[in-house]
C-alpha cells in the first residue's frame, strides 16, 4: 500500500476539469499497463459519432475523469467526520479506474455480440485478478470494493450506485462531447452534499434540487443521445456485419481479421473460459475498435454479398432507416419490410432478412426496485429521495418507457 500524501503526482490536462493529478505508483503503474492503454482505441459511445460528429471521445479519458471526481469524493467524505484509510483511498481509486477495463470494441455496442452472455464487469473482474496477481496483490482490496464484499458499503456506492462517479462523468463527458446540453449537471454540488450515514453514501437535503436535476439529465441523454434512433441505427447494423463475419468464420470461411478477432469470431467463449485459460483473456486485451474498423474495411469486398453489403452500408453511412412506434412490430410488418428490402436491394427473401431489424429500447430514468438515493436531513434522518422531492413524480420516473423499432433500407 502507498503513502499516498509523499507521492509525487502525474499530470493529465482534461477537457472538462482541467489538470487531473495521478498518484504515482501503484496507480500510474496500472494506467501505464497495456491493458489498460488499451481503453485509448475503445470509444465511450460506440459509434454515437455518426449524429454526433464530435463524440470521439475514449473510454480511457471516461476512467480518468471518473477516478478525479472520485478523488474529489473521498476528500469531502473524509472532511465531514468519516474515517478513510489511505489503503482504502486507493482501493475505491483503483476500483473506479478499472470499472471498465473489460469493455470490448465500440462498448456497449457490441456488449454481447462478440461474446454472448458475458458482461464487461465481469471480463474486468477477470483482468482486476490477473493485474493483482501481477502486483503482488496490490489490487485485492479494490477487488472487494468492486464486487460489494468489503464492509464499508458506501465505497462500492461511490463506484457502481444509482449516485457514482462513474455516472457523474460520463454525463457530463457525454454531453461535452456531443454538445447536447441537456446532460450537463452539477456534479461539484453533488459531490459536495456527499455524506455517509448508517454505513450508506446519503445526499445532504440541501443538494436534493441537484439530484434531481441529475436523473432528468439522464433520462434525456438516454433518449437524444444513447438512443438516438440514427445511432440505434448505426449500431444495429454494426452488430448485424458482426453476427454475419462469426457466421461465416464459424462455418469455415477464411475472413480477414486480426488473430484477436479471429479467435473470438471463431468460437463461442464463456464466462468460464476467461476464468480458466490465460490465453482467452490476453486475446481479449488485444482487442479495440481498430480491429473492427480495419476488418470491416476489407469485408466491403467479400465474396458472401451479404457481408459485403453490409460493411459498405456501414463504412459509408448508409443507414437503414428506423421507425419507432409504441406497439411491437406485427409479423405482418416485418414479412412486407423484407419484401420490399429484397425488390430494392436485389436480394433473396433470405438474404434481405439481415437487412431487417427489430426490437424494441427501454429507458428507466430511476431505478427505486435497485438501489435508493437516500436524502440525510438536519436532524439525522434519512428518507429516499421519493419521499422529498417536491419537483418529480418518482413513480412515474421509476416506470419504464418501452419504445419498438424496425430498421429497413430505403431509396
Amino acid at each position: 500500500m502507498s503513502d499516498l500524501t509523499n507521492i509525487k503526482s502525474k499530470i493529465f490536462n482534461d477537457p472538462l476539469y482541467g489538470f487531473i493529478s495521478i498518484h504515482r505508483g501503484i496507480i500510474f503503474d496500472v494506467i501505464e499497463h497495456p491493458w489498460f492503454q488499451r481503453l485509448r482505441r475503445i470509444n465511450q459511445l460506440g459509434l454515437t459519432n455518426v449524429v454526433y460528429t464530435g463524440a470521439n471521445h475514449t473510454r480511457f479519458q471516461h476512467t480518468l475523469g471518473a477516478y478525479h471526481l472520485m478523488n474529489q469524493a473521498i476528500q469531502v467524505i473524509r472532511q465531514k467526520g468519516h474515517k478513510v484509510t489511505d489503503e482504502e483511498a486507493e482501493g475505491v481509486y483503483l476500483a473506479i479506474l478499472l470499472h471498465d477495463i473489460g469493455h470490448g470494441p465500440f462498448s456497449h455496442t457490441l456488449e454481447h455480440s462478440i461474446i454472448e452472455g458475458v458482461s464487461h464487469e465481469d471480463i474486468s473482474i477477470q483482468f482486476m485478478k490477473k493485474l493483482s496477481e501481477e502486483f503482488n496483490g496490490a489490487l485485492d482490496l479494490a477487488i472487494s470494493i468492486f464486487t460489494n464484499t468489503y464492509p464499508k458499503y458506501y465505497l462500492h456506492q461511490l463506484v457502481s450506485s444509482q449516485l457514482d462517479m462513474d455516472r457523474l462523468d460520463y454525463l457530463m463527458r457525454d454531453s461535452f462531447f456531443t454538445g447536447v446540453s441537456e446532460g450537463v449537471i452539477g456534479s461539484d454540488r453533488i459531490i459536495q452534499m456527499l455524506d455517509v450515514a448508517d454505513g450508506k453514501l446519503v445526499v445532504e437535503a440541501k443538494g436534493i434540487y441537484s439530484i434531481e436535476k441529475f436523473i432528468i439529465a439522464r433520462r434525456l441523454m438516454y433518449w437524444q443521445v444513447y438512443l438516438h434512433k440514427t445511432v440505434l441505427s448505426a449500431e444495429s447494423l454494426l452488430v448485424r456485419v458482426m453476427k454475419r463475419a462469426a457466421e461465416l468464420e464459424r462455418s469455415g470461411s477464411n475472413l480477414f481479421g486480426s488473430p484477436a478477432l479471429k479467435f473470438f469470431m471463431g468460437q463461442r467463449i464463456k464466462k468460464s473460459d476467461f476464468e480458466n485459460d490465460p490465453k482467452v483473456l490476453e486475446l481479449f486485451s488485444q482487442l479495440d475498435d481498430f480491429d473492427l474498423i480495419s476488418a470491416i474495411k476489407v469485408w466491403q469486398s467479400s465474396d458472401d454479398k451479404v457481408l459485403s453489403l453490409l460493411s459498405k452500408k456501414l463504412i459509408r453511412r448508409e443507414l437503414l432507416k428506423v421507425r419507432f412506434g409504441t406497439q411491437e412490430v406485427s409479423e405482418n410488418e416485418i414479412e412486407k419490410t423484407v419484401l420490399d428490402a429484397a425488390s430494392l436491394l436485389n436480394l433473396s427473401v433470405t438474404e434481405a432478412k439481415q437487412f431487417v431489424i427489430y426490437g424494441k429500447v427501454e429507458n428507466t430514468a430511476f431505478k427505486p426496485a435497485s438501489e435508493h438515493i437516500d436524502i440525510l436531513h438536519k436532524d439525522g434522518s434519512v428518507h429516499h429521495i421519493g419521499e422529498d422531492a417536491d419537483l418529480l413524480n418518482f413513480s412515474v420516473l421509476s416506470e419504464p418507457v418501452v419504445k419498438h423499432f424496425i430498421c429497413y433500407p430505403s431509396k
